[in-house]
């Protein structure tokens, strides 16, 4: 496999086996959002709840159209994707430590060739559904509930809208976690 790398405004082609990833899987996970969002805030489970705890009334007018809702929900899960791959992929770390060494960009070199073997040994260690759904949890409880929190506390929601906001965070995160952890 050939890879391209930008190293000080220079483009570099070298031959070294990377990690690869279905891209595939990072359009499936970014539905993840709107399909939790379908069954989390659906009047048999917490919609009635969360309209109470939100101030939306089921008759007001919407600001913006379905479409438009559910379009940028997905794009802003493809950005979300990108980035619980980084949480839940933990090989991905080992790049990221050296993607500013020169050598790497050798084949040859020492730190190419232990990158290889290092990958070739521990490529796959920890891709599972349950460990990225376990890492996916965890990133709504650590990084959503204190984001919503926060939000939520200076628009004078109460717990409950907060405890219903990061309860759906942290499933679908979990799920989309598990998903890019198993199978990208």
């Amino acid at each position: 496999m050939f890879a391209t790398l930008l190293f000080s405004n220079k483009i570099v082609h070298f031959k070294i086996k990377i990690m690869h990833y279905n891209w595939y899987v990072f359009f499936i996970a970014a539905v993840i959002p709107l399909l939790t969002g379908f069954v989390w805030y659906n009047p048999k489970t917490f919609a009635n709840a969360w309209m109470k705890a939100s101030g939306v009334t089921p008759g007001q007018p919407q600001r913006f159209s379905m479409p438009l809702i559910f379009g940028m929900t997905f794009l802003l899960g493809l950005l979300l994707s990108g980035a619980v791959l980084t949480i839940v992929v933990h090989q991905t770390h080992y790049y990221s430590i050296l993607m500013d060494n020169k050598d790497m960009m050798n084949p040859n070199s020492d730190i190419a060739k232990a990158t290889q073997a290092f990958m070739d040994v521990n490529g796959l260690n920890f891709r599972t559904f349950k460990h990225g759904a376990l890492h996916g949890s965890i990133a709504g409880l650590l990084f959503a509930m204190p984001v919503l929190g926060i939000n939520a506390l200076f628009e004078s929601k109460g717990w409950n809208y907060i405890f219903i906001q990061t309860g759906y965070w942290m499933l679908t995160l979990a799920l989309m976690g598990g998903v890019i952890c198993q199978f990208a």
